[in-house]
């Protein structure tokens, strides 16, 4: 959920800063208290598209910070390993800068990043939804996401089952469009394969050859330096010193008395046999002094091959082994060119098998999509009917028809062949229309939270935000509607915006946005309500301005059906 949020010099906004909690969260106030605004860093936070306009008066930059702390599982940490950010301890931070010369810069946990980058974390954190801007569930292409989301458990295996296939389709397909490319350009890439090929092959190469060299050539360049220390090390133990004479000494005269004390048995056995280890490698490393020898023919022969490789190298490969890598493929393809009808028709053979094996998980998967589809149009109908729309029709429409798949008329693609959208009628006889279409903007509030709260829990968004969706309600369905977003925040933490009474009173926690001047400048302030400020602020909403007797009396049963409501559905 989003723990905290920070917003410095943006519009009227000098410096808030805000906690956050679980549950449902409703910010209320006048009209032009900058409610709208905190939504607008929001929607900045989360990779939306910023303006030098949103920069405080006299300020340097804007910059907006929020807090997130997440579960274990949560779809956020795939995009931070997609995008090399470190996630720990649960926790990751937004941040977006905005300057008054209308430069944005972006941070995630710190690490500077893209806005395009910013904009993928954002939306697995937070969901904005208001009349202008309900993302997902508006976009029709998103629509079979949705679906497939609705019915994960199924639907996931098929689809794995099935983006195999599918990707194996796609690189035979794209391996034929190669080799069927024009006659003049496979011809100019033949001739520059044969000559790639003729070069290594002049090369001789052997495996390793490179690593091999490289090492001869450091012990013929540092030949000196070798010899003199090993030269050192050996009179060390059998020069003057006589080192192992001392080590020799050593362990005889523990051997002599060893049987007097078993204390000394265990030192003189681990001594003896030091001993013996050092004798050997005195004789080791005479026997290697012995094979050194400089010569500078054979260091100039190695320089010279190991140019003639770097210059492979700069070409083909990192290493000789890369290089032999490379000349392998080259030959295959080489060899393809030469007999491409051979390889095109064989290439045909392969797609058409895959493209049947393919079509035929495709069409598993659209057959659960129907069902899924069947139990989606039902919970969805049942939603719109607690929200006193039980006329409206709901209606997830395949633009694929039996006869095309039956007929194998279908192009796949990475959803199998369905290509799919949801449609509503919100009046008995009228048609079925797209849900962007849908004219009434109370009734689009509606079908929107009756979406959401199908879809909340299995998109998994960190923070649901409602500006204004209660817009164009009232009496009955006014509550409907709050009760509908306290289901929504029984899943995902909410924060809504609302001038509706009802909404206000389900909150689990209240705040309140206010304007006030401080000296020449107008600014934004936010506070928590308490019990008794949650009362009054109910009673304004309901009145307008003037606080009754009625009104507050009005709100206190508010706030006492609400709480009956919330502990009913626990």
């Amino acid at each position: 959920m989003l723990t905290e949020l920070s917003i410095r010099n943006f519009a009227i906004i000098d410096e808030i800063n805000m906690t956050f909690n679980e549950g449902l969260t409703v910010l209320t106030g006048e009209t032009g208290a900058g409610k709208s605004i905190i939504i607008d860093a929001l929607q900045l936070l989360a990779g939306g598209r910023g303006s030098v306009d949103f920069v405080r008066h006299g300020a340097k930059k804007a910059e907006i910070e929020g807090l997130f702390t997440i579960n274990h599982n949560h779809a956020v940490y795939h995009v931070g390993k997609e995008y090399g950010i470190e996630i720990e301890d649960g926790m990751i931070v937004l941040n977006r800068s905005i300057t008054s010369n209308g430069k944005s810069i972006c941070r995630v946990n710190g690490k500077l990043t893209t806005l395009a980058i910013l904009k993928e974390f954002g939306k697995v954190l937070i969901d904005i939804h208001s009349q202008h801007e309900t993302q997902s569930l508006m976009d029709r292409d998103q629509h079979i996401h949705l679906l497939d989301l609705y019915d994960r458990k199924r639907i996931t295996k098929a689809k794995e089952n099935y983006s195999v296939l599918y990707d194996k389709l796609v690189k035979l397909k794209k391996r034929y469009e190669e080799l069927n490319e024009n006659e003049r350009e496979m011809a100019q890439r033949l001739d520059l394969l044969e000559f790639q090929k003729h070069e290594i092959e002049s090369a001789s190469l052997v495996p390793n050859e490179d690593e091999e060299l490289e090492q001869e050539r450091s012990q013929l360049a540092n030949y000196e330096r070798i010899y003199n220390s090993i030269h050192d090390a050996y009179n060390a133990l059998y020069g003057e010193q006589k080192a192992i004479d001392w080590l020799n000494l050593a362990q005889q005269s523990l051997q002599n008395i060893k049987e007097y004390d078993e204390s000394i048995s265990d030192k003189a056995e681990q001594l003896s046999s030091s001993y013996y280890i050092v004798e050997e490698l005195a004789f080791d490393l005479r026997s290697y002094l012995d094979t050194l020898h400089f010569d500078s023919q054979r260091l100039n022969e190695i320089e010279s091959r190991l140019d003639e490789i770097n210059r492979l190298k700069r070409k083909y490969g990192t290493t000789v082994n890369d290089i032999l890598e490379y000349a392998a493929k080259i030959e295959e393809e080489i060899e393809q060119i030469k007999n491409k009808d051979s390889h095109l028709s064989q290439l045909k053979k392969q797609i058409d098998e895959m493209e049947q094996d393919a079509f035929l998980e495709a069409k598993q998967l659209h057959d659960i999509r129907r069902e899924s589809a069947r139990l989606l149009t039902e919970d969805i109908k049942k939603e719109l009917k607690e929200l006193y729309m039980d006329k409206a029709s709901f209606s997830v429409v395949f633009e694929t028809k039996p006869y095309d798949y039956n007929q194998g008329q279908l192009q796949l693609h990475e959803n199998g062949f369905d290509h799919i959208h949801f449609e509503i009628s919100t009046n008995p006889g009228e048609p079925l229309k797209e849900l962007g279409k849908v004219a009434s903007g109370g009734e689009l509030s509606r079908i929107m939270l009756a979406l959401k709260k199908i879809f909340s829990s299995h998109q998994r968004v960190t923070s649901v935000i409602f500006d204004e969706v209660d817009t164009g309600v009232s009496g009955r369905v006014a509550q409907s509607v709050a009760e509908k977003i306290q289901q929504i925040s029984k899943t995902s933490q909410v924060l809504c915006i609302t001038h509706l009474p009802q909404v206000a009173a389900m909150a689990d926690t209240h705040k309140l946005i206010a304007k006030e001047q401080k000296g020449e400048r107008t600014t934004t302030t936010v506070s928590e309500l308490n019990d008794t400020q949650k009362m009054e602020e109910l009673s304004r909403m309901i009145t307008g301005t003037k606080l009754t007797e009625t009104a507050k009396e009005h709100a206190k049963e508010l706030l006492e059906l609400a709480s009956a409501y919330k502990m009913q559905n626990e």
